[in-house]
């Protein structure tokens, strides 16, 4: 024991060794115990600093007495250790050597059985999830997670013709032989599903697994900021192994040797092992410039280190899947898949591959011979087409709004299409204000003052439009908006607010389009054939039965509703299409309010927090949004 403490008292801490310096945090040093028993044994060693400088304990056998207490006392179910003390260098250590427990989960008995259940991740102690906590009990009884029956389900449940398609020529697929491959097991005398076989070839998969499916990513670069394609994955498991090699083919340049055999290797690996119980996030595949990370849920497996991994160890995960996988002969080296891995990079003269625990999840990074750049160039020849394209598509817009305005100004209308008396102050005012898109920014800044990007977000853009950069000054010389910095204009803080004048006119346009349901309704009456009229009135009637419950609709409201128009959407996509990279605070109060409005409703109301929910219009909310388009043309 001392010539292994010389060797390893100069290592860091990592997933089955910690140092303490001394016993003063009794619940820090019972987690590091309950983690290590839960996951791949280890050693606590007390008496050696931060700096690895050995300080020894004052009172060695009063402190094994009162490590021994602590361990009975907090600790369940009980947990054996292998205590000693070492003396090296004239310094007495206290050595506490834990094994892989058959009885795990073991937890803190102060925190529960629920909470105090912990798992070694890297160097640090973290708590388990229910999932976790099921899965650590599971493999302490030797059950796999897709051996398990799923006994609300039946025969009927599985694609038997893609079954049989997977394995024509080699098996006779009657019951029998499903029950072999465990795609059927017996439960209370019936044959059933097991996990496994919903997962390989479930009809409705996504319904009981919503995460078991793979999204692949093509970045430009070596980091998440650009993402240049993107691919998700859906299909049976067996036939998702093509479908992610179809991906790395398809952006492999020509000149670039991609290690396809081990690519594969990996990605076979990644649906084999991958802990399908826990919730929250598919298998994640990027592919970047220099390199290409294949991310799986799920920790090692209790007794495995990443360094049992490299060495050649292996434990199956998933014997359903793996089974399957074998049949199918998808993988043909069980057990040495890692080790090939290894000696393939070598024999490629590739840099080492890596492996790590990032959270509950595992990354194997497979690094590139050269660098894609090719790829780069690819990305900014399209990157410079689309902005091609937009550029053209604002200088067409201008040109549309500068003729509205010119036929405007010759006839002597205002915007609304209504006759004003230009010798009055406030109409010379509004002849100044061209398009809608003028009087949209006034209704913008007409709450608080705003920055030109947030003026832009406000409007739906993703990014200062041509519109906008010439309405701004616009409006600014007319005196309907000023600076909030006036002595700066460039400052970073600049923003917008509105005049007097400025709010006068937002005034003014506001109660232009501020109808009665009379007038509105008198509006519909004289256009249209009497058909189209009975449907406008219907439509007016929803959108002020609608209005009785939510009041004065503002921007960010019409604005969803105007993007849940076309298709239904999520609340993520809400946001994107509104221009924001993530949900902003207006959005996320917005959308509670239109649904409770009648204006939005779920698209699977069973399940409101559904990975797959949407919002769609109701018939009131399309009402509303298309007599507001109404009155506002």
């Amino acid at each position: 024991m001392n010539e292994y403490l010389k060797n390893i008292i100069t290592k860091s801490d990592g997933k089955t060794l910690e140092f303490k310096r001394d016993s003063a945090s009794p619940t820090l040093l019972m987690k590091t115990l309950v983690a290590f028993a839960n996951t791949a044994g280890g050693r606590l060693i007390i008496g050696v600093g931060d700096d690895r400088q050995m300080v020894g304990l004052k009172a060695p056998l009063d402190e094994e007495e009162r490590l021994r207490s602590l361990i009975a006392d907090s600790i369940a179910p009980h947990l054996f250790c292998n205590i000693e003390l070492i003396t090296l260098n004239d310094k007495t250590l206290l050595v506490v050597e834990v094994f892989v427990s058959a009885l795990r989960p073991h937890w803190l008995k102060t925190e529960g059985h629920e909470q105090g259940v912990y798992v070694r991740i890297g160097d640090s102690n973290q708590q388990a999830d229910r999932a976790l906590i099921a899965e650590l009990g599971r493999s302490a009884e030797g059950i796999s997670f897709d051996e398990m029956p799923m006994a609300e389900l039946s025969k009927e449940d599985l694609d038997l013709v893609a079954v049989q398609k997977f394995f024509a020529g080699d098996w006779r697929l009657d019951e029998q032989a499903l029950v072999t491959i465990k795609l059927l097991t017996s439960y209370q005398r019936m044959l059933v599903p097991t996990r496994g076989a919903i997962l390989l070839f479930g009809k409705e998969r996504a319904l009981h697994f919503f995460d078991a499916w793979v999204q692949c990513g093509r970045f430009t670069g070596t980091d998440r900021a650009l993402l240049f394609d993107q691919c998700d994955i859906h299909d049976h498991l067996p036939q998702a192994v093509e479908g992610i090699m179809q991906f790395f083919r398809k952006h492999a340049p020509h000149d670039a040797a991609i290690p396809f055999s081990i690519l594969r290797e990996v990605a076979i690996n990644a649906l084999m092992h991958t802990d399908y119980s826990q919730r929250g996030a598919p298998i994640r595949i990027a592919f970047f410039d220099d390199r290409i990370e294949i991310e799986n849920p799920g920790t090692l497996l209790p007794g495995m280190t990443l360094e049992s991994m490299k060495q050649g160890s292996s434990r199956i995960r998933n014997h359903v899947i793996a089974r399957v996988f074998r049949e199918l002969k998808l993988t043909e080296r069980w057990g040495s898949g890692i080790s090939f891995i290894f000696s393939e990079a070598e024999a490629l003269g590739l840099p080492v591959p890596q492996i790590m625990e990032i959270g509950i999840r595992i990354r194997v990074t497979i690094h590139l011979a050269v660098t894609t750049a090719v790829f780069s160039r690819e990305a900014q020849d399209r990157n410079s087409i689309r902005n091609q394209a937009q550029e053209e598509q604002c200088i067409h817009k201008e040109a549309q709004d500068q003729e509205i305005a010119e036929a405007q100004e010759r006839t002597g209308l205002c915007m609304r299409g209504e006759a004003q008396d230009v010798g009055r102050p406030e109409d010379r005012k509004k002849a100044q204000v061209r398009g809608d898109v003028d009087i949209h920014i006034l209704a913008a800044i007409s709450v608080e003052p705003l920055s030109s990007a947030e003026i832009a977000h406000a409007l739906g853009h993703k990014q200062l439009s041509g519109n906008i950069r010439k309405a701004l000054p616009r409006l600014r010389d007319s005196g309907l908006i000023s600076y909030t910095i006036p002595d700066c204009h460039n400052s970073r803080l600049q923003k917008y607010r509105l005049t007097e004048e400025g709010r006068a006119l937002n005034m003014t346009y506001t109660s232009t389009t501020d109808n009665t349901e009379v007038q509105v309704l008198a509006q519909v009456k004289s256009i249209g054939e009497a058909q189209d009229k009975s449907e406008l009135e219907a439509q007016v009637r929803l959108v002020f039965e609608a209005q009785d419950h939510f009041g004065d609709v503002a921007q960010v409201h019409l604005l969803i509703l105007s993007t849940c128009s076309t298709s239904p959407l999520s609340s993520a996509e809400i946001a994107h299409a509104l221009g924001h990279k993530q949900l902003s605070g207006n959005i996320r109060k917005a959308i509670p309010q239109l649904r409770i409005a009648e204006l939005l409703q779920y698209t699977i109301p069973e399940k409101p927090n559904s990975r797959l929910q949407r919002y769609r219009l109701t018939a009131k909310g399309r009402a509303l949004l298309s007599a507001k388009q109404f009155c506002g043309n």
